[in-house]
């Protein structure tokens, strides 16, 4: 019988009314499953549940919160066949990116699951999504950082929240799910990436890199966009459609050229803002201006996978030159590096 490790580390799942409205609260999830007699068959895997405290509003969730579930993880990675991670759906997707680059030589499946509704609520969409995941982390091998839910479960890095009512909150633009759930589980193994070598013995952040994401709109000003360039050493330029960039205004690519340049080697990454697609950085006029400008291509990385692997590459140590080389390359499965040809 497989082991598996349940980490609470907050969210609506586990929340509690309070005078100030819904707050995590650490007895809600341990008093739910004691009363769950599902979790005791014997087609569930054995489970162990580990609160991580502080328990947070995925809100609250910051870098050194990524760094410290994935600490979690490699210190029990020799007790359990695979992890569940009950965390808050806002930034969940944040979390599975950086979860994906930090657990590097993942051979295990983590799977990051939530809900809508607290549990203790009596139409909470956690109940189904807390005992499939388990089974998921169990039984399957998938060794990658998912997200669960709604019968479905998708690569992390290549997730987003789609909406903050609706029990089908996450989706994939550029990846089906790895599964589907219904009356059985149905793994798609052609998309399921090999088992890596083993995590490694330790993590940790030798740096706090300033890296920053910034939504291009109509009129984006040459003094916005240099106050966000300054000092970053790492910047998500959330573009339109395939790319594209309001190239008229060239102050605004001066500005980007002058941040990408050798004296103020900032590495600017160009993802759309699209769900799903690719950035073309060959095909139009606009979008070529910002690779002559020294933008690498985000290829098909969801903003949040891009701002995370930033940050995660700068904290590892890395030189801007190396960071602007890896942002390209496929390290977790967060992009196909043959999607479209570039510039």
């Amino acid at each position: 019988m497989s082991r598996v490790c349940v980490l609470h580390v907050g969210g609506t799942i586990g929340m509690a009314d309070s005078p100030d409205g819904l707050v995590p609260q650490r007895d809600v999830l341990e008093r739910y499953l004691a009363s769950m007699p599902e979790l005791r068959r014997a087609d569930v895997p054995r489970h162990h549940v580990e609160v991580l405290e502080p328990l947070l509003d995925s809100a609250d969730m910051a870098p050194q919160d990524w760094l410290r579930i994935a600490k979690a993880i490699v210190a029990r990675d020799a007790e359990f066949d695979g992890f569940v991670v009950l965390h808050g759906t806002d930034t969940m997707t944040h979390t599975a990116s950086a979860l994906s680059f930090l657990l590097a030589g993942l051979r295990k499946p983590v799977i990051l699951t939530g809900a809508q509704l607290s549990l203790e609520h009596v139409r909470t969409d956690g109940r189904e999504h807390i005992v499939t995941s388990i089974i998921l982390a169990g039984t399957t091998r998938i060794p990658e950082v998912c997200i669960y839910f709604a019968s479905r479960l998708l690569r992390g890095n290549r997730s987003q929240k789609v909406h903050n009512t609706d029990f089908v909150a996450f989706d994939s633009g550029n990846l089906a799910p790895l599964a589907t759930v219904g009356a059985r589980i149905s793994v798609a193994e052609h998309l399921v990436r090999p088992g890596g070598r083993g995590l490694p013995i330790s993590l940790s952040f030798s740096a706090r890199p300033h890296v920053v994401a910034l939504r291009v709109f109509p009129g984006l000003s040459k003094t916005l966009l240099d106050t966000v360039l300054e000092g970053a050493d790492g910047v998500v330029l959330e573009t339109y459609g395939a790319g594209t960039f309001p190239h008229r205004d060239r102050d605004l690519l001066e500005s980007i050229a002058n941040a990408t340049s050798a004296a103020r080697p900032t590495v600017v990454v160009n993802v759309s803002q699209c769900h799903g697609g690719v950035v073309d950085q060959a095909t139009y006029a606009s979008s070529r201006a910002l690779a002559h400008a020294g933008v690498v291509s985000g290829v098909d990385m969801t903003p949040e996978a891009a701002l995370t692997k930033l940050y995660c590459l700068f904290a590892a140590g890395h030189a801007p030159a190396d960071v602007r080389r890896m942002v390209g390359e496929d390290l977790a499965g967060e992009l196909d590096p043959g999607a479209v040809p570039d510039v």
